[in-house]
């Protein structure tokens, strides 16, 4: 996400894969997920790790649904990955700057269902906590003394499971969330409860 240089010609393999796979030349949903994590206290953070937060979580899904947007379905759905972290649920010291990013896509979310309204594509984010996936080089795995404390802070005393995530993501795309746009939803299972 973050090699903005590479995007045309992913459109032209998604194009490809999509006549040639699917005989169409459109799809319907776009989930903007990818990213990284990296815990900086904010005296710490450097130029160089702020500008990788920039590029990866927020010009990346800027652009890469700008590029892919030609290739969307009227009547579409997108939605974007943010964090907890960028709500006031969220705050935990060391995230400002990858919680400004995700706090930037959330605007942008609003934004793109905006702009998005008049091909009827809807734009909506979710915005996970603490969740066991392999973000920031597998921390739960290798950090197990984290977990802990983040289910005594989760109001369901546990951590979250893609499976969780994934559930709302394809709640939003489906028919039944078609009356529902420009909207961010936590999913963090009541973290800060």
């Amino acid at each position: 996400m973050g090699e903005t240089a590479g995007f045309p010609a992913f459109r032209a393999s998604v194009a490809d894969a999509l006549s040639g796979t699917w005989q169409r030349d459109t799809f319907d949903h776009l989930v903007n997920t990818a990213g990284f994590g990296q815990m900086s206290m904010f005296e710490d953070t450097t130029e160089e790790l702020f500008d990788k937060f920039m590029r990866v979580l927020l010009k990346g899904p800027y652009f890469l649904t700008q590029t892919l947007l030609p290739l969307m379905a009227d009547g579409g759905a997108v939605v974007n990955v943010t964090s907890n972290s960028a709500l006031s649920t969220g705050v935990e010291a060391g995230y400002s700057a990858y919680a400004t990013m995700k706090g930037g896509l959330t605007v942008l979310t609003r934004y793109m269902a905006k702009e998005f309204s008049r091909r009827g594509i809807r734009v909506n984010a979710v915005a996970p906590g603490s969740t066991r996936t392999r973000i920031s080089d597998d921390a739960f795995e290798r950090f197990p003394e984290v977990i802990e404390p983040i289910e005594a802070k989760t109001a369901f005393g546990r951590v979250g499971e893609p499976e969780d995530i994934g559930m709302m993501i394809a709640t939003l795309v489906s028919e039944e969330s078609r009356w529902i746009t420009a909207q961010s939803i936590e999913v963090s299972g009541g973290y800060g409860l």
